[in-house]
């Protein structure tokens, strides 16, 4: 009886240590570091200008309109939003139709994917123009999104 009592805690022993000794692999996150690209150029009368970005992964993305010139008072419109690198068209997704220098847009790219930002002439650059007070504006726009 007491060799079955033994052998029985031995048993109970081994098991324990055979389950408590489970061997789980975990795989960190690393976060990926934010890539910040600026693009800068000019915008004439009437005109558009698009630039497009790709998110490596999902995370914020942030775009300011960092800078218009000649005259920083003076408002473009700014929009964000989704393209398309096949047809290359920016599908809009927020638009500020009398933003001026220092407006921003906070977003979350859900995945990877390819994103723009485009400034667009809303009348101020076609008034300045026409009182001879610019030819064009100057802009410069950052964007911050999740990058490698």
């Amino acid at each position: 009886m007491l060799r079955r009592i033994v052998c029985g805690l031995g048993l109970s022993a081994l098991l324990a240590l055979s389950v408590g000794c489970k061997t789980t692999t975990i795989s960190p996150t690393i976060p990926t570091a934010p890539t910040t690209t600026t693009f800068s150029g000019l915008l004439n009368a009437t005109g558009v200008v698009t630039n497009s970005f790709v998110t490596s992964t999902g995370g914020n993305v942030t775009a300011t309109l960092t800078s218009v010139g000649p005259d920083a008072t003076q408002t473009v419109g700014f929009s964000l939003g989704t393209f398309n690198t096949a047809t290359n068209v920016c599908t809009v997704a927020f638009d500020n139709s009398a933003a001026i220098q220092g407006a921003v847009f906070n977003t979350s790219a859900s995945t990877t994917g390819a994103y723009c930002v485009r400034v667009y002439d809303n009348g101020s650059v076609a008034t300045a123009v026409a009182s001879g007070a610019a030819k064009a504006f100057t802009y410069t726009i950052t964007v911050v999104f999740p990058g490698t």
